[in-house]
């Protein structure tokens, strides 16, 4: 019989059951091998749901990642995934990045460690500005773009988007984003978090100090809501030289244009 206590303790977090689960499938595999394969494979289902151009190849790689477990543990990923939509339905956060560090994954290559949200929603205000320098800019082409050399968990698009949100502006409608970073796991962990919060992202497995591209990937948010189409209208104003223009050579299956790497931190256009 369950004491009376147990009754008035509220369910766990989410965030927290996620940690408990990929800890108990990394008895067998190791925690840091089941975190990275449960963003992979979450972000391919994600990805092969929409970008039909790169499906091909991401579903071979996503049965390569599915042989290292049983049936039974297979199971075990939509729940994980089920848990890390609540939890950014309870709370917009970085997930991902205090999963990460509850695992003590950074302690994996010494020294990666993903920036805090409070910070990143300190820097995400300075960069916005105030309210009416928000509109101002969105009043010229109907959106802003964020870029992001280090996306890292996404911690820092995400408060972006968190703090565009507050000021009474649907981000999913006024922002375009482009990341990039040099660790697939990184990419493959903003791209489920974007995907879920529905932010409308390019993002480039990529290295942005030798410009190099690997891979690329769209949320939903991006081939649904039509972006790829948006970037390409011009501005209000066509004498005004835009910041940081969308190249015009395709370089992927498709003839999707790719948005150039970065050389500065997280700014907004």
């Amino acid at each position: 019989m369950p004491s009376p206590d147990s009754a008035e303790r509220p369910p766990p977090h989410p965030q927290k059951e996620l940690v408990q689960l990929i800890s108990k499938l990394g008895y067998r595999h190791g925690h840091w091998q089941v975190f990275a394969d449960f963003v992979e494979m979450a972000a391919i289902s994600l990805s092969n749901a929409v970008d039909l151009g790169s499906r091909e190849k991401r579903e071979e790689r996503y049965l390569q990642v599915v042989k290292r477990y049983e049936h039974e543990e297979l199971a075990k990923f939509p729940e994980m995934l089920g848990l890390l939509t609540m939890a950014l339905e309870e709370e917009t956060t970085d997930v991902l990045g205090r999963t990460f560090h509850d695992l003590e994954l950074h302690n994996k290559w010494s020294g990666q460690y993903f920036t805090p949200y409070p910070l990143c929603r300190m820097m995400a205000k300075m960069i916005i500005g105030d309210k009416a320098d928000l509109e101002a800019k969105i009043a010229e082409r109907g959106y802003v773009t964020g870029q992001e050399p280090a996306v890292g968990s996404g911690a820092m698009v995400i408060a972006l988007a968190h703090e565009i949100r507050e000021l009474g502006i649907n981000y999913q409608q006024h922002l375009h984003v482009t990341a990039v970073d040099v660790d697939p796991k990184c990419v493959h962990m903003s791209y489920l978090q974007f995907a879920l919060l529905h932010i409308p992202a390019v993002i480039i497995h990529g290295n942005s100090l030798s410009l190099e591209t690997f891979d690329v990937w769209h949320t939903p948010a991006h081939v649904l809501d039509g972006w790829r189409w948006k970037l390409r209208r011009p501005m209000a104003d066509e004498t005004r030289t835009e910041i940081a223009p969308m190249p015009t050579k395709p370089t992927r299956p498709g003839g999707d244009e790719q948005p150039p790497l970065l050389d500065s931190q997280l700014s907004l256009f």
